[in-house]
């Protein structure tokens, strides 16, 4: 593919493709048809992408299928973990191109997209180390004579399908422990952000993945897509995107009865108690609500402040906000880049008026950068009066916009926390140790962060409670998500 248009130069060129590859090869679409992938900075198109079909995704599919079945039977956990370290090493000696490319057509500053492709690598080289950690039980009988031994099996086939705000990392959270237990992949890229997966893609074969153990089939088709949920040879479907598609698409798998993994959507509340150390909960929130102009499932939705520190706390993060720099994500000094497209520019709009209307006091930013219409930025944006009848109380913006609720007791805060049907992140700030293992225990969510805005690592299970999803990515846990259990009962012993 030629990348002289590109308007950064790769070292390796050949990792910036617009192909699939099924059945081990590189190849368009059977019916050569293209879609075309933005760069969000500009809002000008980067590069054509095949946009493949129904039967491409079928072809995909019993590839897998078949290579399955020889992948497991011919490779040690100890040789799967060999190939795992190798595409580990090629995504950091490559991490600068694959940085490059993930920064045109997500936006995110290449500071960012560098610091993604060092996470994506992590999953690589954990589940590398995981794949010779996969131990079997024998368990005492209550019949004489008898030995019961479990054994772990890989799934099979898994349809992957990942978001557009972490291409890089959401690919080898989700096929690293796959690879790692014997499976094999079809994955869906976000259509938004191709690139970067087809790259991890190529990196993955040159680091000794076999060929048809991985396919990769980029569609604009969302009917083709759906073969990952309802072909009866995929028996794990593992999905990360908006709570709607997610259910739509664990009823379409449950007809074939699939295991399914579900990271879904969030509304994070952030909550800075009284005893706080106020530069940390303001740091913590610059990080897990503006990281990546807002774009992530686990960004704080809600910032409760006890109303004794409510406009020191607000001040200080008013000004640090100030010093944000809105641009391209590949030109040097930027610090926030743009949202991944129109519709996401218009919902940040809607929720940021929405709240104006209903009461809230816009403390900074509130529009979109007159000096960047051309590209899909907004600006960073700070609420204050912010209460529970509003759209962004209910409702993930997915945007740049802090809207900051003032409480008075912990009880109280602690309601208005749970009072959502999503459970993914949760977030506080507190000294006082008793209240950290009391809040702990009662926030409704499945990851917790304590006086810290991160909380996202390879070694860190990874997933929500309520109608944020079912499963968890990452850690220990995240490989037995990709393995079924076999008992095995010996009689006569």
């Amino acid at each position: 593919m030629d990348t002289s248009s590109l308007p950064v130069a790769l070292e390796t060129p050949s990792l910036f493709d617009n192909r699939g590859f099924i059945a081990g090869k590189w190849r368009h679409a059977s019916s050569n048809k293209t879609f075309p992938v933005l760069e969000p900075s500009t809002g000008r198109t980067l590069a054509q992408c095949a946009d493949f079909s129904t039967q491409d995704f079928v072809e995909a599919i019993e590839t897998a299928d078949a290579e399955f079945k020889q992948f497991f039977s011919t490779t040690t956990a100890k040789q799967r973990g060999t190939f795992l370290r190798k595409w580990n090493d090629l995504i950091l000696e490559n991490s600068q191109d694959i940085a490059k490319i993930l920064s045109l057509e997500n936006g995110k500053t290449l500071a960012e997209a560098k610091g993604e492709v060092i996470y994506a690598a992590s999953f690589v080289s954990w589940f590398a180390e995981e794949a010779t950690r996969s131990y079997g039980d024998v368990i005492p009988s209550s019949y004489p004579n008898n030995t019961v031994m479990t054994f772990k099996e890989p799934v099979g086939v898994c349809g992957i399908i990942t978001p557009w705000n972490f291409p890089a990392a959401m690919i080898t959270r989700k096929i690293a422990p796959a690879f790692a237990a014997g499976c094999s992949v079809v994955i869906k890229p976000p259509s938004e952000t191709p690139f970067t997966a087809i790259a991890l893609v190529k990196l993955a074969l040159l680091g000794g993945v076999p060929p048809g153990v991985v396919n990769i089939v980029p569609t604009k088709d969302r009917q083709a897509s759906l073969q990952l949920a309802t072909h009866p040879r995929v028996r794990k479907l593992s999905f990360t995107g908006s709570t709607n598609v997610g259910k739509m698409l664990t009823k379409l798998a449950a007809d074939t009865m699939k295991r399914i993994s579900m990271e879904l959507g969030g509304n994070a509340p952030f909550i800075v108690f009284q005893d706080a150390d106020l530069d940390k909960a303001v740091e913590g929130a610059l990080i897990c609500k503006f990281r990546s102009s807002g774009q992530t499932c686990v960004c704080a939705n809600r910032l409760f402040v006890h109303e004794s520190v409510l406009e020191e706390f607000t001040d200080r993060m008013i000004k640090r906000v100030k010093s944000f720099q809105l641009g391209r994500g590949i030109d040097e000094g930027v610090t926030h880049g743009p949202l991944v497209n129109a519709a996401a520019v218009e919902k940040v709009k809607s929720h940021v008026q929405d709240a104006l209307d209903k009461g809230g006091r816009l403390r900074y930013g509130g529009a979109v950068p007159v000096d960047r219409s051309s590209g899909y930025f907004f600006e960073p944006t700070i609420i204050t009066g912010a209460h529970k009848d509003m759209h962004v109380a209910n409702d993930e913006t997915f945007g740049p916009l802090a809207a900051i609720f003032s409480f008075s007791s912990e009880d109280e805060v602690v309601s208005l926390a749970n009072d959502t049907e999503f459970g993914l992140a949760g977030y506080f700030f507190s000294n006082d140790i008793n209240r950290i293992f009391r809040v702990s225990r009662r926030i409704e969510c499945g990851m917790i962060g304590v006086n810290t805005g991160l909380i996202s690592a390879a070694e860190a299970p990874f997933g929500g409670v309520k109608e944020s999803g079912v499963g968890r990515e990452g850690s220990k846990y995240g490989l037995a998500e990709y393995q079924n259990i076999k008992s095995v009962t010996i009689g006569g012993v």
